[in-house]
């Protein structure tokens, strides 16, 4: 059995959601969708990068996550992103 790097019980705790994708907007739709479930984050907590090429761009959230369910429904949100190839 695989241990996990947070227990279901280890929360709250300091999580990195990662978006990567093609979106000529991506920063802003990843911000809306995680802004509905957690609506208190500041704009500080993204942060976005290019691609080496400018293809691609990943975009990354900071948060402080309550529960396994509210990182959960953020994946969830962010794979209905349009243009979201990936979600770490």
């Amino acid at each position: 059995m695989e241990a996990s790097d947070h227990p279901t019980d280890d929360f709250p705790h300091t999580h990195h959601v990662k978006a990567i994708g093609q979106n000529s907007d991506l920063l802003a739709a990843v911000r809306q969708a995680v802004a509905m479930h957690a609506p208190e984050l500041p704009e500080t907590a993204f942060s976005c990068r290019a691609s080496r090429e400018g293809k691609y761009l990943a975009v990354t959230c900071t948060l402080e996550a309550q529960s396994q369910a509210q990182l959960e429904a953020i994946y969830q949100d962010l794979r209905g992103v349009d243009g979201v190839i990936l979600c770490l």
